[in-house]
């Protein structure tokens, strides 16, 4: 297969936000040709429709032409729920082969379990994107199988930078990644959403405190980035001895804030783990004699 995506057919098999992202990212890139992009679910046809419409791909849930997506595919991305994995597995396990690259977007289902569900041995990514993925500012762990081979991974690190940064780790970093990234965004939101709260309260309108809130976040997130310095010292520069900002960081220590956040991203990386053990595996296809 080329190293580059250009001309690499790419399998979606379930159609949600992230395959949306993902794909929308690789054509607005121009990384891959929409030509070469199937998209497939269980039933939706509405969504199916307007993919097609939005992006110029091929879409179906019908079985024959999902069998023959598959079966031309150079890669095949995984993008169903968890719940979902037990019946799409079944229905994928006999129309893979080793020659394709398998890219999972499988909360929490490790590499070993996606090779003994599908019984396999073919080249396996697994990733972690988040929900900043559809606005093309995603950050994505990746991890991948002793079976990928460079061009794969090019491959693989191609795709997920059309939609933000990639990380590379190693698989049992992967929950910890999503408790950090995965997860992440919704931190952010929660805090925003308690600033806009206590800023309403204490008499700015909503807009006015939406705004202001927004663009703090905004501005703290850039001057990281511009300046590279540690967000810690960062702090510590503009928190002036016995001012405004030190009482209020000493009032978010009061309520152990710190701690709050590492308890959160632990509990994520905890509660990834456990989705990936809760997955079962397929019932066994009766052979026909």
């Amino acid at each position: 297969m080329s190293t580059t995506l250009s001309q690499t057919k790419i399998a979606f098999v379930g159609a949600g936000s992230m395959a949306e992202a993902i794909i929308r990212g690789l054509i607005e890139t121009k990384v891959a040709d929409p030509h070469n992009l199937y998209v497939m679910n269980r039933s939706d046809q509405d969504r199916l429709a307007f993919l097609r419409s939005e992006y110029g791909l091929q879409a179906t849930s019908d079985p024959l032409t999902k069998e023959t997506f598959l079966r031309e595919a150079d890669v095949v991305v995984l993008c169903m729920k968890p719940k979902d994995v037990e019946n799409a597995f079944a229905e994928l396990q006999p129309l893979l082969n080793e020659q394709q690259l398998l890219v999972s977007v499988i909360a929490g289902l490790s590499i070993a379990k996606t090779e003994a569900l599908l019984q396999t041995n073919m080249p396996i990514v697994r990733t972690m994107p988040n929900t900043s993925s559809t606005i093309g500012l995603g950050a994505t762990g990746m991890s991948f199988s002793s079976k990928v081979n460079a061009t794969f991974r090019q491959v693989a690190t191609q795709m997920f930078e059309a939609v933000g940064i990639v990380t590379i780790v190693e698989e049992e970093k992967l929950e910890i990644l999503t408790g950090v990234s995965g997860s992440g965004p919704a931190y952010v939101y929660y805090f925003m959403e308690a600033m806009i709260k206590a800023g309403i309260e204490g008499g700015l309108t909503a807009e006015d405190a939406h705004q202001l809130t927004l663009q703090t976040v905004l501005g703290a997130a850039h001057m990281v980035q511009l300046t590279q310095e540690n967000p810690a010292e960062l702090r510590r520069k503009v928190t002036s001895p016995n001012g405004a900002t030190q009482a209020s960081i000493e009032a978010l220590d009061r309520f152990q804030f710190s701690e709050a956040i590492s308890q959160a991203v632990f509990r994520s990386a905890e509660r990834a783990k456990e989705m990936g053990e809760q997955i079962a595996a397929p019932s066994p296809v009766a052979k026909s004699s």
